[in-house]
């Protein structure tokens, strides 16, 4: 008997994986080769798939586990870190859009439900491909990729009550008035639902059932509680997208968020693919061809907009111009989520079949476009500080004091510059705090230049690939200057301009990645530090320890290796002859730590008279004392009450030796 679901699912797994290769050959996004997929598999393609409404109810799961998982990741605590600009850009950002896009559709004739529908369909972008775009070039952390990220946030959360009012601007809940009424209440018992059972009900559920210890269990028990609030808020009138990130954001509260986030990604990863491919088989190819124009046009003014209005809120931000460029132009696209609150619209008819098809069309054509308008924002944006602009908005509308060094109490010569203050940023400060180096801190974020300012930092509001921003720091007075950003276009920039400036400063510049490092020394670094392989090295040098390789050859090693100009691990072809493997060299030894107590027979002896080589046939290594590692050790050496011996014997001496430490053995 032949399943047909099951044949459709061949044949889309099957495209998907070529349609896939092709696009990680040129670097598009996964979510852009399954609308590809669906476009040729479905019945405006190839005509491959014959059960649509079959895989229309795969990609219903895949949305309810989308925005469940979307919830189980949301973190009001890491919200706190980003707030302001969650809820100032995201809001502004969000409002602008919508404004918009309203008044645009008003003005060509459609009314006023459709209009503020429209304003909501352009208003989300895509977290997942911009997400995934930051991730794969390390700029996550970086200031327009926290700021981007924020507003996404933003943006996620603000569908809830968009899909709430759905139903409202359709005019299907009757009377207007009592339709908010009903609104309100349905919001105020679903906050209600939410405290009950993220602080009572979910966590001593999931604390019995993880007591059983059964994998199996645990998972039935998360998709249960998935699928069952989505099947409550359906009957209460709502959607079933919203029931799923109400469940995930309930399960978030608990400390068993991240195993339930583990076991749910592989299962929402899979049924996601299905609701992005539905929604490339609803894209009319035939539409398509008959307005290519049009479609272009659209998509191009949806990208501008969008781009201009995006990069506003990131301005009202206080943020510099390179900055707003790069944040407006990663959130030009229509986003995912557009595709879940369109597909409602449809039901409740705010969209009609033509406009319909016109979104999915603009919304494809702006997701495929993102990766190459972000790989080439950084360009645009070094273009704009060319140009002949106000000096406030290069430099941002956030206030900047000048650095002029006496008002600070600082020296502002032969001083340390340090750009960025993250992580490291704040330990190469530390540092130079405690070694009383004067240091200047220069920092893109205005929230953290006014926090750290107030707690007496000398740390100042501006972008360093500006040469007036360096030369307010006296750069050409500078001895050293410390890029530590996740930015790697910037820090090129940053490099090129100080060694212009200051042809004698000492420039370290952190990048993340090896390929990053010839390319800085091109551009007068004097020192760059990867952090992938400065990690590996403090890992080997770990490995190595424990293996009890001489400090001074790990030492040794380790400049190699540096000056080599970072050739990973070159020099790991040579034998080490020292103690290269503890087993072969040393049967049947290990080091252990045995602390002397009060009243022990070693108190007050001297290594000397203890004999513990000769009487027990143990090493003494060190001795710690009160915080203090005593490698000096001679036989006049003293024994004193909750000294911590570091001794190298086999484990049967050192047990049978372990009563002479707590004073029920004679040492004599």
């Amino acid at each position: 008997m032949e399943i047909p679901l099951l044949k459709d699912i061949v044949i889309i797994f099957g495209l998907s994986i070529g349609v896939l290769l092709i696009c990680h050959q040129f670097r598009v996004p996964p979510i852009v080769g399954y609308l590809m997929t669906g476009i040729l598999a479905g019945p405006h393609g190839l005509r491959l798939i014959g059960g649509v409404s079959e895989v229309k109810i795969l990609a219903e799961i895949g949305v309810v586990l989308l925005l469940f998982t979307i919830g189980i990741e949301f973190s009001l605590k890491n919200l706190l870190q980003i707030k302001r600009s969650v809820l100032i850009g995201g809001s502004l950002q969000v409002l602008l859009t919508l404004t918009a896009a309203f008044a645009i559709a008003r003005h060509i004739g459609r009314s006023f439900g459709e209009s503020i529908f429209i304003g909501f369909l352009i208003s989300l972008s895509s977290t997942a491909i911009v997400l995934k775009l930051f991730q794969e070039k390390a700029e996550v952390e970086s200031p327009h990729g926290r700021t981007a990220l924020a507003i996404l946030i933003f943006q996620d959360i603000i569908i809830v009550p968009m899909i709430l009012f759905t139903p409202v601007l359709a005019g299907s809940t009757g009377n207007l008035v009592e339709s908010l009424l009903m609104l309100s209440a349905k919001g105020i018992g679903i906050i209600l639902l939410v405290i009950i059972s993220a602080r009572w009900i979910v966590p001593k559920l999931l604390y019995h059932i993880t007591h059983t210890r059964s994998r199996e269990l645990f998972l039935f028990s998360i998709v249960v509680l998935c699928l069952a609030a989505a099947w409550l808020t359906y009957h209460a009138g709502l959607s079933l997208a919203l029931g799923a990130f109400l469940a995930g954001l309930i399960i978030s509260e608990s400390e068993y968020s991240s195993q339930a986030l583990g076991n749910i990604l592989p299962f929402r990863d899979i049924f996601a693919s299905f609701f992005f491919i539905s929604i490339g088989m609803l894209l009319d190819v035939g539409f398509l061809y008959q307005r290519p124009g049009l479609i272009a046009a659209i998509a191009l003014c949806v990208l501008t907009l969008k781009a201009i209005i995006a990069g506003s809120a990131t301005t009202l931000l206080g943020f510099p111009l390179r900055t707003i460029i790069l944040v407006g132009l990663a959130l030009s696209q229509i986003g995912e989520f557009s595709f879940v609150l369109s597909t409602i619209g449809v039901k409740y008819g705010l969209l009609p079949i033509n406009i319909y098809q016109l979104f999915l069309a603009v919304s494809v054509l702006t997701m495929a476009t993102t990766p190459f308008i972000m790989a080439l924002a950084p360009r645009l944006a070094d273009l704009a500080l060319l140009a002949p602009l106000p000096r406030r908005l290069k430099s941002g509308l956030y206030f900047v004091p000048e650095l002029d060094g006496a008002g600070e109490g600082i020296r502002l010569r032969d001083h340390l510059i340090i750009i960025g203050f993250g992580v490291n940023g704040r330990n190469v400060a530390r540092s130079a705090r405690v070694a009383g180096i004067p240091y200047v801190i220069i920092e893109m974020n205005p929230e953290t230049v006014r926090v750290e300012r107030l707690e007496g930092e000398p740390i100042y509001y501006g972008d360093a690939i500006q040469e007036a921003v360096l030369e307010h720091a006296r750069i050409k007075d500078a001895r050293i200057l410390v890029v530590v950003i996740s930015d790697p276009a910037a820090t090129r920039r940053i490099t090129e301009i100080a060694r212009r400036l200051n042809p004698k400063i000492y420039i370290i510049a952190r990048t993340r990645f090896l390929t990053e490092v010839k390319p800085l020394y091109e551009l007068g670094a004097s020192e760059v530090i990867p952090e992938e392989f400065e990690t590996s090295v403090e890992i080997f040098t770990r490995v190595l320890s424990k293996y009890l390789i001489p400090r001074d050859e790990i030492d040794t090693f380790i400049a190699e290796v540096r000056a080599d100009g970072y050739e990973m691990f070159r020099s790991l072809s040579r034998e080490l002859d020292s103690f290269s493997d503890l087993r072969l060299h040393l049967p049947d030894f290990e080091i252990s730590t045995l602390r002397i107590h009060e009243g022990s027979s070693l108190v007050g002896k001297s290594l000397a008279e203890i004999e513990l080589r000769k009487k027990h046939g143990v090493t003494l290594l060190a001795i710690r004392r009160d915080s203090k590692i005593l490698s000096d050790i001679g036989g006049e050496t003293t024994f004193r009450a909750n000294d911590i011996l570091v001794l190298l014997a086999p484990p049967k001496k050192i047990a049978a030796m372990a009563g002479l430490f707590h004073g029920s053995e004679k040492g004599d």
